[in-house]
């Protein structure tokens, strides 16, 4: 086998260090590390907030994703964790305030949003949430049926979420554990591995050494969750080599 290609869906986690967001092709991130570690390169599409839904969309929508997938000899599903985030709002009208206008209209709106989050996921225990679970799992096995249908022995990793201390979401993360069950069904039915964050980057992030946002990491976040990652994929390759 040539040098091998992680087709990575993924959301801010997989691109955002402590100081901000970075391009996909910055060596210090995850997926790059992951993927250098089994002498082989990573294709990441991902964006900020996406959810199980919006890496469904990517892959149906997208002609670079397209592209990718004769060339893919791993899949790797990061994304569901932004799923169990409160979203007081509906996903449509809390997206929608970009659209707002005049410019100042907008500024206002989002700010006062941002202002009532934490409070709000306080109040609601953290209900409802940006994607529920079982749309997660929806999601999550319409890609994959999707990508199998063209690649069918393709491997296949998936993430449990992470976790997080964010003010902004009032430190509020109830909707974790059930999000974790149901991926955790769908992955063993579906024959898809798992990478749980929480276990590999957890500690990193709630003792305070990740972003100060208290969801995204930092650099040594990156190095447990890339180092992590090809332990679960290097193994996946050698089986699909020795078949």
């Amino acid at each position: 086998m040539a040098s091998p290609t992680v087709l990575m869906f993924g959301d801010s986690l997989t691109f955002h260090g402590p100081d901000g967001p970075h391009p996909a092709d910055d060596p210090r991130l995850w997926p790059n590390l992951a993927a250098a570690a089994i002498g082989g390169s990573a294709e990441l599409f991902a964006g900020f907030g996406w959810t199980a839904r919006d890496a469904y969309w990517s892959l149906v929508g997208d002609p670079r994703v397209w592209a990718q997938l004769p060339n893919a000899d791993v899949l790797v599903l990061a994304v569901g964790g932004m799923d169990t985030l409160p979203s007081p709002l509906p996903t449509y009208l809390r997206q929608g305030i970009r659209y707002l206008r005049p410019d100042g209209l907008r500024r206002c709106v989002r700010q006062t949003y941002l202002s009532a989050l934490p409070w709000l996921a306080r109040a609601t225990r953290g209900k409802p949430v940006a994607l529920p679970a079982g749309l997660t799992v929806r999601y999550l096995d319409e890609t994959l049926v999707a990508v199998r249908a063209l690649r069918p022995d393709l491997p296949a990793v998936a993430i449990l979420p992470g976790v997080h201390r964010s003010q902004a979401y009032g430190y509020v993360h109830t909707a974790r554990d059930q999000a974790v069950a149901q991926i955790r069904r769908w992955a063993d039915s579906a024959n898809v591995s798992l990478l749980d964050l929480a276990d590999v980057v957890g500690e990193h992030v709630l003792s305070g050494h990740g972003n100060v946002d208290g969801i995204h990491w930092g650099w040594r976040g990156h190095e447990l969750a890339g180092k992590a990652l090809a332990e679960v994929v290097g193994p996946l390759l050698d089986r699909a080599r020795g078949a």
